[in-house]
């Protein structure tokens, strides 16, 4: 088959042949339809994150059908339409694990870190940690929704923003698009804060009442803020904009040197500050849920398999708004 890996001593990927992988009992061999493009990619090719497997095929928001099953999974079958996220596995045994909190487990795997993901044809993935997804799916719009669309909905929650407050969104990339339409969904007032016109402007057509530059200052005081760009520099005046009480989220895996912080000018009057990490399989559930019934549908550009290249340079410069989906012959 056909896949698109890590270069090993390069920060890009290369188009290479692979064996067609083979499906433990536990796993079902999928052919991949689509895979949403992820800022965590570039921090995989770019040693940012440190390598978990050599020469690994990157993407973790995928949209499969299943084309064999192993010997013990029970739910799915040849045919069905699925999605797979970045978890991949946990042990399920551990403090974290047992109470609810598997992405926080010491032993978690990652699709496109640990496993190969899906910049490819085919790809396999255990049973437990596979989306089912319902009938009419459209894969381009739905492969952003399986990590952007997760994470940001779990950095919402830990935003504890109250009913029609005001959210700073720092970084109107793929979480953040989806992010705000969820947030607006529930009556929320959003403040965009982002780098590159084409952001900017997404974010003033998605109804933004303010959009300005990343370090720009909101005209109002926010209730809470999420900081999706990589960028610790940031995080200052993500706190310097929000109210008394609010809450800032951090919901990158990677992010940049944070500066120091002034205990009374930044983090005083109960200001808190908080990290993202994963997800669980519950989050994923609840998102996918709400994204259907609110009829979510991220901006999208589309690239052809054989551009999966170009696709991540177009990332890394911020050259294209919204959602980046390789669509898989």
């Amino acid at each position: 088959m056909r896949a698109w890996a890590v270069h090993p001593s390069e920060h890009r990927v290369e188009l290479v042949d692979r064996a067609l992988p083979t499906p433990t009992p536990a796993e079902v061999l999928v052919k991949v339809v689509a895979t949403g493009v992820c800022r965590t990619d570039l921090h995989i090719l770019d040693r940012e994150l440190p390598p978990h497997r050599d020469s690994v095929i990157p993407g973790h928001q995928v949209v499969r059908n299943v084309v064999a099953v192993g010997a013990a999974v029970r739910t799915l079958k040849v045919g069905d339409l699925f999605g797979i996220a970045w978890l991949r596995s946990t042990c399920d045994t551990c403090p974290w694990c047992r109470t609810g909190r598997e992405n926080l487990c010491p032993n978690s795997e990652y699709t496109g870190w640990d496993a190969d993901g899906g910049f490819a044809e085919y790809a396999t993935v255990p049973e437990p940690f596979a989306y089912r997804l319902p009938e009419g799916t459209d894969p381009l719009t739905t492969a952003p929704l399986l990590c952007a669309g997760i994470i940001g909905y779990r950095a919402l929650s830990r935003a504890s923003l109250p009913p029609g407050g005001r959210l700073g969104i720092y970084g109107y990339g793929s979480s953040g698009h989806i992010t705000a339409q969820l947030a607006m969904a529930s009556g929320a007032t959003i403040y965009a804060m982002t780098r590159g016109e084409q952001n900017r402007a997404l974010a003033r057509d998605l109804g933004a009442t303010f959009v300005g530059d990343a370090t720009s200052t909101p005209p109002d005081l926010l209730d809470a803020a999420i900081i999706f760009a990589p960028a610790g520099e940031l995080v200052p005046y993500a706190l310097a904009a929000t109210d008394r009480g609010g809450t800032v989220v951090l919901a990158g895996i990677h992010m940049s040197q944070i500066p120091a912080l002034d205990y009374e000018h930044d983090l005083f009057n109960e200001r808190d500050l908080r990290t993202v990490t994963a997800n669980t399989r519950a989050d994923g559930a609840a998102f996918l849920r709400l994204a259907h019934n609110l009829a979510l549908v991220p901006q999208v550009t589309s690239y052809p398999f054989a551009r999966v290249d170009d696709a991540l340079s177009d990332l890394r410069s911020g050259n294209a708004s919204g959602s980046i989906v390789i669509a898989v012959p």
